[in-house]
């Protein structure tokens, strides 16, 4: 138990830290990829920059694994961070789960929790388009028989992909850019199934209140012996 308070107290001090090590991954990441004619020495600079933000992962998974009182348990409920350290194109995402610590985001109402889901669900939609599209424009821009030549073509491929429209006027050629395909067209049914979870949730929560409102409504009026709105005018349309 002492552990897991010093897990808390070591992630509550690294929050900010890892989001401006998030975002300065895909800055470094973006630039690489979008600016491929650049000095060398520049080159080399992003890459020391990139190394060190994998190496700040590292250690920051470590410590809080080592912390962890129930390992696998911390193992099955932190896979992005896992996988951050493995996969270079999931290093941004520890912007999401950093921003799931802000103690602003956090509770367990349901206003809370949608709140939550719009600012994670938000986030994480443009991310993984704009890295899904660094990463296709990467691959492809110099493949054979490609037709995805700037960032442009491959943030539209993205779009127009994850929307399931499929124009086929973009399309990718190499195994790699068909695996980054797959992973975007999983991504995009994974987005829609959450929004539409959370429209329902959030119409069936204002039913309830409004339901729990009239039912409060009608106790009051039965304590102040008020006339209920069922009841029928004694005065109008009865018999003489």
């Amino acid at each position: 138990m002492a552990d897991d308070a010093k897990r808390r107290r070591w992630e509550a001090a690294t929050v900010w830290p890892g989001i401006v090590a998030s975002v300065a991954f895909l800055v470094a990441y973006s630039w690489t990829v979008l600016e491929p004619d650049m000095p060398q020495e520049l080159y080399r600079l992003l890459l020391w920059l990139l190394g060190l933000i994998w190496l700040a992962f590292l250690v920051d998974y470590v410590v809080r694994f080592r912390l962890a009182s129930d390992r696998r348990s911390f193992v099955r409920h932190n896979l992005v961070d896992l996988l951050s350290v493995l996969i270079p194109l999931a290093r941004p995402f520890r912007l999401i789960v950093d921003l799931f610590r802000i103690p602003s985001l956090r509770g367990n109402s349901g206003s809370h929790l949608r709140r939550r889901i719009v600012i994670i669900a938000g986030t994480f939609v443009v991310m993984f388009i704009y890295v899904i599209s660094l990463a296709e424009y990467q691959v492809e821009r110099y493949a054979a028989g490609s037709n995805i030549r700037s960032f442009g073509d491959s943030l539209w491929w993205a779009c127009v992909t994850m929307a399931t429209v499929g124009y086929g006027d973009y399309y990718p050629v190499t195994v790699t850019g068909r695996l980054l395909a797959v992973i975007l067209m999983i991504g995009g049914v994974a987005i829609v199934g959450t929004a539409s979870a959370t429209i329902v949730s959030y119409l069936n929560e204002q039913t309830q209140q409004a339901r729990q409102r009239r039912s409060g409504q009608r106790d009051v009026g039965r304590e102040l012996n008020l006339p209920s709105n069922d009841a029928p005018d004694d005065d109008q349309g009865g018999p003489a």
